[in-house]
């Protein structure tokens, strides 16, 4: 049996539509918003960005699902944010993120997406509590 090819994608820092960054508007080209959603892990402030981690309790990261416009453009697309997010490094460089499938809560909903879950070490680094890095951006500046 063939499994089925999963088209969404889970944001929740720099490809935010909230950040209104050259990223994002990469995104916004090819995918479309679906939903505000949620997934299960821990947010992480890195300074310069959020760095996500994978978690079994009940703690919920914010963000957006997205669904790719043509599916025929999904692994070109998907292969560019891989480089943006530092998934496909050179040798000699230390791989910043993973793309695994996780489980997306939206509109009473579960489906599959890819996340970009943060490789390194998140030690002594502050924990956004609320989940959600806007939120989070807004408070510490004010």
């Amino acid at each position: 049996m063939k499994s089925a090819k999963v088209y969404h994608l889970f944001v929740y820092g720099s490809l935010l539509s909230g950040f209104k960054s050259a990223a994002y508007e990469y995104v916004s080209r090819y995918f479309t918003l679906i939903s505000p959603a949620k997934i299960r892990g821990k947010l992480y402030d890195m300074g310069e960005f959020p760095a996500a981690v994978p978690t079994q309790e009940e703690i919920f990261i914010t963000g957006e699902l997205y669904l790719i416009k043509n599916e025929s453009e999904f692994s070109w697309a998907l292969g560019q944010l891989d480089d943006y997010e530092g998934v496909t490094i050179e040798p000699g460089e230390v791989q910043l993120y993973r793309r695994e499938l996780t489980g997306v809560y939206y509109d009473n909903e579960l489906t599959n997406a890819w996340v970009y879950w943060y490789n390194g070490d998140v030690s002594n680094r502050p924990v956004v509590e609320s989940g959600d890095i806007l939120q989070y951006h807004k408070q510490k500046n004010n």
